[in-house]
Parts: structure tokens; C-alpha cells; sequence
């Protein structure tokens, strides 16, 4: 049997870490990125392997489009001498990173980071990787709660997620015919470090996100990860090209 291989962008911490050990509890294999934490990427590795799975850890800014032919080439030198396999079968577009300012306050050089870090490098480091990407595969891209209500500060993240979700239709709707599906999840509030851990750390900020949320409380790292691998799964093949949010009922 083939063994199912994910590659995670941003696995070192977060969200993504915690959906690289929810895969390999579902017994699935997975090539993460990391930015600068190389200790971080290390240890997650050590800890997928003492779950019985593989997990291989390679630097990418995903901001950098420049470098991803070289990434490309890595992972493919990593599928074959590790899987003998010359493709992967899930994608996860999940790098990312919290920055506020209000609309009107709001500068070019922000634009640009969230811009490329968001929405250009997961486009292009996509079309990078398709021919990697197994026919049948699978495509899970990262948007936000913030897409569909609003908190101020936040209009230039949700201006790229709002681009992601619709970057998704197309693609599911043009990688069909290999059978490649395409979705995106869309986390609420969660208690990690994004954002300086604001969600996680500020006992006010805690309690304002559980009185609008109508399972009373911030979502946990678990939470969205246990999403990712069940979106991820046989169970779900037929879903395509749709918008799944994940924030316990934020705003309803």
C-alpha cells in the first residue's frame, strides 16, 4: 500500500504543527516548511517519528517566489529517496502571519507583506507544485473567519483571505479534470502565537471572543488541526471548491 504523503507550509508552529501530528495520527507522512525555526521544525520531526510516521522539515519563505523552483526541486529529490515516490497527495496552504492597522492607516509596505505572504506566494507556490501533486490529490488552503465579519484592524489580512477563498473555486474548478479537489478552511479566533498570541495571552481579549462565539469559548490549535486531517480524508473526497469555517460559531 502507498504510503499518503501531505506537504504542510508553516508546520514549525501553530496551527500548522498541530495539523502535521493530527495527520500523523491518521498515519499520514508530511513535508513541512519552516521560515527561521529550525529547532522548532526539528523537534516536530522527532515527535512525528516517535509516532511512528516520517516527517521531513525544509526552509521556505514563502514570501520569496524566487526560491520555489528550488523547493520544487528538493521536494521532489525527497520523495524519491525517502518514499520512492515522485508525487505527494495532499497540499496545505497554511504559512501565515497577524499584522493590524486600520484601513485608513494602513501602509504599502504592509500591503505588500500580507500580499505575499497570503495570496501571492500560495498562488504561485501552488502552480509550482501541481506537477508534483498526485491526480486525485487534494488542495486545502487557510482563509479566515475574518472573511465573512469584521474586526478592525484586520482589513488587510481578510482582503487576501477574501482573494484565497476565490483563487480556491478556480482552482477547483480547473484542476478538476485531474482529480484534484480544492477547498479552504476558515479557522475563528484560536489561542496560538499568531499575532503575538493576543487570543491566547490577553485575558480580555479570551473573554470578548468567548462571549461572541456560541460554543463560549477561542478555538484551540487541536481544534483546527483535527479539521484539517478529517477535510483531508476519504471521507470528504466529494467536497470541492467549497468554504468551510471553523470557529465554533463566531457572530452568528
Amino acid at each position: 500500500m502507498t504510503q499518503t504523503i501531505a506537504l504542510v507550509t508553516g508546520g514549525s508552529r501553530g496551527l500548522g504543527r498541530n495539523a502535521v501530528m493530527k495527520l500523523a495520527q491518521r498515519g499520514v507522512d508530511t513535508i513541512f516548511t519552516y521560515r527561521s525555526q529550525r529547532q522548532e521544525a526539528e523537534e516536530v520531526v522527532s515527535i512525528v517519528a516517535a509516532m511512528g510516521q516520517q516527517a521531513v522539515a525544509i526552509p521556505l519563505d514563502v514570501a520569496d517566489c524566487g526560491v520555489f523552483a528550488g523547493f520544487g526541486d528538493e521536494v521532489a529529490r525527497q520523495l524519491r529517496e525517502r518514499w520512492a515516490r515522485e508525487n505527494f497527495d495532499y497540499l496545505v496552504n497554511n504559512a501565515g502571519f497577524g499584522e493590524d492597522a486600520d484601513y485608513a492607516e494602513a501602509s504599502e509596505a504592509l500591503f505588500d507583506r500580507m500580499l505575499n505572504v497570503h495570496f501571492k506566494g500560495p498562488f504561485f507556490l501552488t502552480q509550482q507544485l501541481l506537477p508534483l501533486i498526485k491526480d486525485g490529490g487534494r488542495i486545502l488552503n487557510v482563509s479566515s473567519g475574518l472573511t465573512r465579519f469584521v474586526h478592525s484592524g484586520k482589513a488587510t489580512y481578510a482582503a487576501m483571505k477574501g482573494a484565497m477563498e476565490v483563487l480556491t473555486r478556480y482552482q477547483a474548478q480547473e484542476l478538476g479534470s485531474r482529480g484534484i479537489s480544492v477547498n479552504i478552511i476558515a479557522p475563528g479566533a484560536i489561542a496560538t502565537d499568531f499575532g503575538g498570541g493576543v487570543v491566547r495571552d490577553n485575558p480580555q481579549v479570551n473573554q470578548a471572543i468567548s462571549a461572541i462565539t456560541a460554543l463560549g469559548r477561542p478555538g484551540l490549535p487541536d481544534d483546527i488541526g483535527d479539521a484539517i486531517a478529517a477535510l483531508l480524508s476519504d471521507d470528504l473526497a466529494w467536497m470541492n471548491g467549497q468554504r468551510i469555517e471553523v470557529s465554533g460559531g463566531m457572530h452568528l
